[in-house]
């Protein structure tokens, strides 16, 4: 099989898996940055609203989750009042539509490495396949991530600036609007954004330099991205204001009946620039603190190697290598650059590729919190550097079993259990019986993931289904909540679940409470709850690798 068509099938595996759906639950940001605020706003379903999404704390701009999630669920919210789809609502469409535009989207990285491979004298469809078989690829960038849409706008902007005239050999960057642009919404989406775009930034500044003889030739391009980026800001800046000083789409369409100078009022009352009350947050140790600090070499030592594996490890190689000859020729007194463009000319070495990767490896590194899904938009430098020189061939079974590996822990086995069990549930708790015979439930989870309330599809006029997150409590407090609920004899008609990973449930059955039935769904996977290896060695070991559904006895 040849690269083009192993390609193909890697990008139907993309899609396919994409609609199977992918069980694996890898951070609740993928579903309360996006899609749990946009189905509490535009399907007026019953969710968690992040602190991040609260007019008291408004850290988060409203316009991609508008642009992506809000799009796909006003789709389904229309064809089913227009009685083309009688139940397009369901937990299934509410979880699939989001990542399905998210696959989309994904493209966009397989179309930049397109465009960029010949620049970087990369053979442009192993780079392909070497992106494609990816599983960052397969599970993160089909995923309604923030930093998915931080690679791709990453992506973007690489392509930008690497643009030529066919005529000539020097970069001729027409593109100044679309830069300034893609850069602002970039920081608007997260303000990350600037550590990876400071080198592709650099590279477009020199190339502009080096391709223009007139002073105010340059000094138009910049200006035209300076004028297309403050634009950009203020578009962002007006939908934020509007969205978190209305507090919520529904009281955002009703502006309208309100007169211009109320608006404009309104508007200069309170101004909010949600990346600067990001960064506000985020630069303060002790707000970083509550989530989490980590060695400032994690994300070189661990986070990199998770995502990239060999990969990761033929950069630091190459880049070790690149910095020992340059140390070598300032030690003899030799000049390493050879035009004004330096490290950012297109050389043997590819030096610039490897700066796109570790430049902004090292300013993420700066921050004490550092979680592997931050690194997701360096898979295009990464890739394009490994596939020049052919550099990836040789270890090719390696990185195939490595990407393997990845896709079934996070894709299938990581908090894997959480979704299929919210999927029964919403089943359960809109069953004929339950809308026939009108009856309480409640839901109580503990020791997993945040369960994203949206996938059981309940109106916020539904009172009678109750949610209780107890994440990870100590034995004696998730005793005493099940306890309290088995004894609670002022409800004749309520049901109560217990959802719990199996290795945990021998804790849960010491207390005080029986149970009608138990449902095991298989494969869970708790990385903050891991299996018993004796157990696994056991029959029992499917226990430990699932998660219970508990009906608790009254």
């Amino acid at each position: 099989m040849g690269a083009k068509e192993l390609w193909v099938l890697l990008a139907a595996l993309r899609a396919g898996w994409c609609l199977l759906p992918q069980a694996g639950y890898l951070h609740p940001d993928e579903f309360f940055q996006s899609p749990e605020v946009m189905a509490g706003d535009i399907l007026n379903l019953q969710v968690y609203y992040p602190w991040e999404f609260l007019s008291s704390s408004p850290c988060r701009t409203v316009v991609f989750p508008l642009m992506t999630s809000g799009i796909t669920y006003w789709v389904i919210k229309s064809l089913q009042q227009l009685d083309i789809c009688s139940s397009c609502i369901n937990s299934y469409t509410l979880l699939v539509s989001p990542r399905l535009l998210f696959t989309v989207f994904s493209f966009i990285l397989d179309y930049s490495v397109y465009r960029l491979a010949p620049s970087w004298e990369a053979d442009r469809w192993k780079a392909l396949v070497l992106l494609a078989g990816s599983y960052v690829t397969l599970v993160f960038y089909t995923r309604t991530f923030t930093n998915t849409l931080e690679g791709l706008l990453f992506a973007l902007l690489m392509v930008l600036v690497s643009s030529r005239k066919p005529e000539s050999s020097l970069a001729e960057p027409t593109s100044s609007p679309l830069i300034g642009i893609v850069t602002t919404a970039g920081f608007f989406n997260r303000p990350t954004f600037l550590a990876f775009a400071l080198m592709p930034l650099l590279y477009w500044a020199g190339s502009i330099v080096d391709s223009q003889r007139s002073i105010k030739t340059v000094i138009n391009h910049f200006l035209k991205l300076v004028l297309c980026a403050c634009f950009t800001a203020v578009v962002f800046i007006t939908a934020d204001t509007f969205y978190f000083t209305s507090m919520g789409l529904d009281n955002l369409y009703n502006i309208k009946n309100n007169s211009l100078f109320d608006v404009i009022g309104q508007l200069n009352e309170k101004m909010i620039v949600t990346p600067f009350n990001f960064l506000h947050y985020n630069l303060n140790p002790h707000n970083l603190a509550l989530h989490g600090s980590h060695p400032r070499v994690t994300h070189f030592t661990v986070n990199g190697m998770m995502l990239f594996g060999i990969l990761h490890v033929l950069a630091i190689g190459a880049g070790c290598k690149m910095l020992k000859q340059y140390i070598c020729q300032l030690i003899r007194v030799k000049s390493y650059y050879h035009g004004s463009s330096g490290l950012l000319a297109h050389s043997k070495g590819k030096p610039t590729l490897l700066l796109f990767y570790f430049v902004p490896l090292a300013f993420l590194s700066l921050f004490s919190h550092q979680e592997p899904r931050f690194l997701i938009p360096l898979i295009l430098p990464l890739v394009l550097f490994s596939t020049s020189q052919n550099r990836a061939m040789k270890w090719k079974y390696v990185i195939v079993i490595f990407n393997m590996l990845g896709a079934l822990l996070f894709g299938c086995l990581h908090q894997g259990g959480l979704i299929p069990c919210l999927f029964r549930l919403e089943q359960l708790v809109h069953s004929p019986e339950s809308s026939n015979h009108p009856r309480h439930y409640t839901l109580l989870f503990a020791h997993t993931y945040m369960p994203p309330r949206s996938l059981l599809n309940i109106k916020k006029r539904d009172t009678h289904i109750e949610v209780i997150d107890m994440a990870g409590s100590e034995e004696e407090t998730l005793c005493q909540a099940v306890e309290q609920r088995a004894n609670d004899f002022t409800c004749n008609d309520c049901h109560v679940f217990v959802v719990i990973p199996g290795t945990i449930r021998a804790t849960v059955t010491k207390c005080s409470v029986s149970f009608l039935n138990e449902t095991l769904i298989f494969p869970h996977l708790s990385m903050e709850d891991p299996p018993h290896i004796p157990f696994l060695l056991s029959r029992d070991w499917r226990s430990q690798l699932g998660l219970y559904i508990l009906q608790l006895g009254r």
